[in-house]
């Protein structure tokens, strides 16, 4: 579903619409929730800490109309809530691999040889990324996974846009590398800002 939130969908849940705070739920909950679990690294947790934050979004909807960016809001007060779990929990945060890793293949007559292939870069892209530093693998997770914009992800994270696109240039050339060295074809070069303007 496209998550994209239309100004009167928040004025209208500011409102007391119950059918619009569904509406907003159901635009936003299952990446928040992915990002939770890449952070806290259980399903119970992540699924409390998104369920958390949409309660004091509906607890708090008199000020959903001063917010400049839902998307952005909804990350950084679930990455807090996270943070403020994982300190409780004195746990390690973002050590697990992800599960939803694409691998693009632009010819669509693919043969039984080249799926097998294609499985074996799928699972040398999960090693590969689960190697990444935590900062690294979050911040690659946000741009392939979940489509964020650098300059929304530089808000969410605190950093700047060009520690972004520093860090996207090491996770794409440490996956490419180790893809590399088991195959023995070169991984296409793919421009990891083309799209993020």
């Amino acid at each position: 579903m496209n998550d994209s939130c239309p100004p009167e969908l928040l004025q209208l849940v500011s409102n007391g619409d119950q059918t619009a705070f569904r509406h907003l739920y159901a635009c936003f909950y299952k990446r928040l929730y992915h990002f939770a679990l890449a952070l806290v690294k259980t399903r119970e947790s992540a699924e409390e800490i998104v369920e958390d934050v949409f309660v004091r979004i509906w607890q708090q909807k008199e000020n959903l109309p001063s917010i400049r960016n839902i998307r952005v809001y909804l990350y950084t007060a679930t990455k807090n809530s996270s943070l403020n779990y994982l300190s409780q929990k004195a746990r390690q945060s973002i050590t697990e691999p992800f599960d939803h890793i694409h691998v693009g293949l632009n010819d669509s007559s693919v043969t039984p040889e080249q799926i097998l292939i294609t499985a074996e870069i799928h699972q040398k892209i999960q090693k590969a990324v689960e190697a990444l530093p935590p900062r690294c693998k979050m911040i690659f997770k946000l741009v392939r996974e979940d489509g964020l914009k650098y300059k929304e992800i530089a808000e969410i994270l605190n950093i700047s846009v060009n520690t972004i696109d520093a860090q996207m240039a090491i996770a794409v050339k440490r996956i490419s590398t180790s893809i590399e060295s088991d195959f023995d074809f070169p991984i296409g070069n793919k421009k990891t800002k083309s799209t993020n303007g």
